[in-house]
């Protein structure tokens, strides 16, 4: 009894003086307890995991390049020699106590760069983190120097431009399958096997957001696809809902009066709480006129929403020759990365990876394979019925060289043979279009073939 006693009077005396010296402003150590390293072409992220909420302060040094790290009342409990430092401008990092309670942090640099910090709160991944992007002024003047150039000219022969947007990455790893399988691996390899699919084919050329594991803004994608002059960009993703239960492939298109069913209600907030993760700001139009910009934001954004539904649904059609689809038409959402105003934009929901077939599925390489086409096979669609001014496939349908083609699945006694004949082309012409290196098909196999 006695001791149990003396066990509450001092558990009551530490609560005390916890209280006293918090109101005194004094607080315990924080623990620097982890680190993490994002490359990407054009800055490296550096993710330290914090124990709490920091005051810190970041300046940097020449002769040698360094930049210092000083964090208040911080003690380090992470082994920051283990981070892979390849792919990033960091030579060294080094760490030591300072002042007594402060923990000073210096990254040895390989070259000169523009530091950026900032704090993000604690969410349903992580705790509190303090985040510094070390920025490539000259990666970034060579992203620019990049950019595809176009023809003012509607005689010209220019590509279409694709810009394909991975989602999610680095610090946010996106949906988790029952499994484990992130979101955000799945897409790029679908978002890598696209590319290589458009890419491919004469007249088109595609961009990717991402070729790696690192994080970009849902804004910044937008900005990335009007530099690269995108007449069209598609975001690709693979999500989850609240339950295994739903399946499906699903394609969006912006929606101005917000979503069109509860599923995208809540895939539309789950997606556009991307940018919490990442800690990046939007963009101000503060320097328009604000009624000339009305009105022409509002027309611009309705003609691209009538594009994006167009070409929506021929992927959608075609998707629903290889998956099993969600809804049977194009859903509209208030997604951030379909809000550009003058480019066709969707978004394509792969498949829903909380269920734990579709999420087997999606691992699947052919499977990426077969999804990759289908939507090739809506873009190419789309594009041959309306070529943008000025590029090779506008060019051809003046000229009489319309290319025109829709979507055939193989049934049984099926030969390229017998399809030639069908459809009024060659043998060589079917192979040429669907990138095939022999006569052989398989029956279900959706391939292309002309209409022209």
């Amino acid at each position: 009894m006695g001791s149990n006693m003396n066990m509450s009077v001092a558990r009551v005396f530490l609560a005390l003086m916890s209280v006293l010296l918090m109101a005194a402003g004094v607080r315990a150590d924080t623990a620097l307890n982890s680190a993490r390293l994002w490359p990407a072409p054009d800055h490296t992220r550096l993710v330290l995991d914090m124990g709490d909420s920091v005051e810190h302060s970041i300046f940097a040094l020449k002769n040698p390049d360094r930049l210092v790290i000083d964090i208040e009342n911080t003690k380090l409990s992470a082994n920051l020699d283990g981070l892979d430092l390849s792919g990033s401008p960091i030579r060294r990092i080094r760490s030591a106590p300072r002042n007594g309670d402060d923990l000073r942090v210096v990254l040895d640099l390989k070259s000169e760069i523009k530091p950026r910090s900032f704090q993000l709160e604690p969410n349903e991944q992580y705790g509190h983190r303090l985040v510094l992007d070390l920025i490539d002024e000259d990666g970034l003047r060579r992203n620019e120097a990049s950019q595809p150039v176009l023809s003012d000219n509607h005689d010209g022969k220019r590509d279409v431009i694709v810009v394909i947007d991975a989602g999610h990455g680095g610090e946010d790893p996106g949906a988790t399958g029952p499994s484990g399988t992130r979101e955000k691996d799945v897409v790029l390899k679908l978002a890598r096997k696209l590319k290589a699919v458009v890419d491919s084919k004469p007249g088109y050329k595609a961009r990717l957001t991402r070729n790696g594991d690192y994080y970009i803004g849902l804004r910044e994608r937008t900005l990335l696809a009007r530099k690269q002059n995108a007449d069209l960009f598609i975001s690709v993703h693979a999500d989850a809902f609240r339950t295994s239960k739903p399946r499906g492939a699903s394609v969006f298109a912006l929606s101005q009066r917000g979503a069109t069913s509860e599923t995208a209600r809540w895939l539309a907030r789950n997606e556009n709480s991307s940018d919490l993760i990442g800690g990046v700001g939007g963009v101000s139009l503060g320097d328009k006129n604000e009624v000339l910009a009305g009105v022409l934001l509002d027309l611009s954004m309705t003609a691209s929403i009538n594009a994006s539904v167009g070409v929506g649904d021929y992927v959608l059609r075609n998707l629903g020759q290889v998956a099993r689809l969600h809804k049977s038409g194009v859903e509209q959402a208030a997604f951030v990365v379909l809000k550009s105003p003058d480019i066709p934009s969707i978004l394509v929901e792969a498949g829903f990876i909380s269920n734990p077939q579709e999420e087997k599925n999606l691992q699947s390489s052919a499977y990426q394979g077969k999804l990759a086409n289908a939507i090739w096979e809506g873009i190419s669609a789309y594009f041959n019925d309306t070529p943008p001014p000025g590029t090779l496939l506008a060019w051809k349908k003046r000229n009489g060289q319309d290319n025109s083609v829709a979507s055939y699945r193989i049934q049984r006694g099926d030969t390229l043979s017998d399809l030639a004949r069908r459809y009024s082309t060659t043998v060589r012409r079917i192979k040429e279009i669907n990138n095939l290196s022999s006569d052989q098909v398989v029956i279900g196999q959706t391939i292309a073939v002309p209409t022209s």
